[in-house]
């Protein structure tokens, strides 16, 4: 007579499976491994995938053909205009800009203040330090494209000197 040799569980077994799961759902988690002792218990779950999409309504009239868009003229003195400016200077960083040498200071700057060649325009903090940021030319101010206190990215436009 054969015998069924399947491993059965405990107690204590099916409540660490339970308390193991609990914990995926609550960490978001896609995996656990536990051994204690001989019990070596592996608990995993695979994200379902969600496949959206909307059926596009066919009009039931025949559609106006479009008419020829008018060319954009682009907006005088954008943001986007000068940061491509030569003159412009760009962050060495990605950290936090700062315009004053400290909180209730005036900034080192002002649009249409004139500037040496190495002069201090603003501060970036990055990993608890303040690197000044110089300027790179003498000029004169012509626009402040970052803001205090505002996140800057490697290689972003913060001021433009013409």
């Amino acid at each position: 007579m054969a015998t069924n040799s399947k491993p059965t569980l405990g107690k204590n077994e099916l409540s660490t499976i339970r308390e193991l799961a609990q914990i995926l759902r609550d960490t978001d988690l896609s995996e656990i491994d536990v051994e204690r002792g001989g019990l070596k218990i592996k608990i995993s779950r695979k994200a379902a995938k969600q496949i959206v999409s909307a059926a596009i309504p066919m009009p039931s009239t025949p559609m106006a053909q479009p008419q020829p868009m008018a060319p954009e003229t682009p907006a005088p003195d954008s943001a986007v205009d000068m940061a491509a400016h030569p003159g412009a200077v760009r962050s060495p960083m990605v950290g936090t800009a700062y315009m004053s040498p400290e909180p209730g200071k005036p900034a080192f700057i002002k649009v249409g203040d004139s500037v040496a060649e190495g002069d201090t325009l603003m501060l970036i903090e990055a990993m608890k330090t303040f690197n000044p940021i110089a300027a790179t030319k003498s000029g004169t101010i012509l626009e402040i494209i970052a803001s205090d206190g505002q996140p800057v990215e490697f290689d972003e436009a913060l001021i433009v000197i013409g």
